[in-house]
């Protein structure tokens, strides 16, 4: 599981608990000018994940780290598709960033309101 919060201009996603040994990252530092939009997407899960680039896989248990599908670069951290957010991503390492939260539609909410204009 992830938390995903905004802070100082940046998204930051923390991974939590042992998801840091299986996505072998703790933290994912964004600009939120990088970043495109979020969305909640428990369907995500049945999607194929590509190659994976460093991390864990074990389908219908966990999928967490880098993977490389489509010639593009995704971060997974997925235990539980309900709670599973896509981040979509600009300039970045990744494309894309599959994270599990505890609010999908929260954090959401939290990283629509962040990229909205003021």
């Amino acid at each position: 599981m992830a938390k995903v919060t905004v802070e100082n201009r940046s998204l930051v996603v923390e991974v939590e608990g042992l998801d840091r040994l299986w996505a072998l990252r703790s933290r994912l530092d964004i600009p939120l000018a990088n970043v495109r939009g979020a969305t909640h997407d428990p369907g995500i899960a049945r999607e194929p994940k590509g190659i994976r680039t460093g991390g864990t896989h074990v389908p219908g248990v966990i999928t967490a780290g880098s993977f490389r599908h489509d010639g593009e670069r995704v971060f997974w951290d997925v235990r539980n598709p309900a709670g599973a957010v896509v981040i979509e991503l600009a300039d970045e390492r990744y494309a894309r960033l599959v994270v599990e939260v505890d609010d999908p539609r929260a954090v959401v909410a939290s990283v629509e309101r962040a990229l909205t204009p003021r």
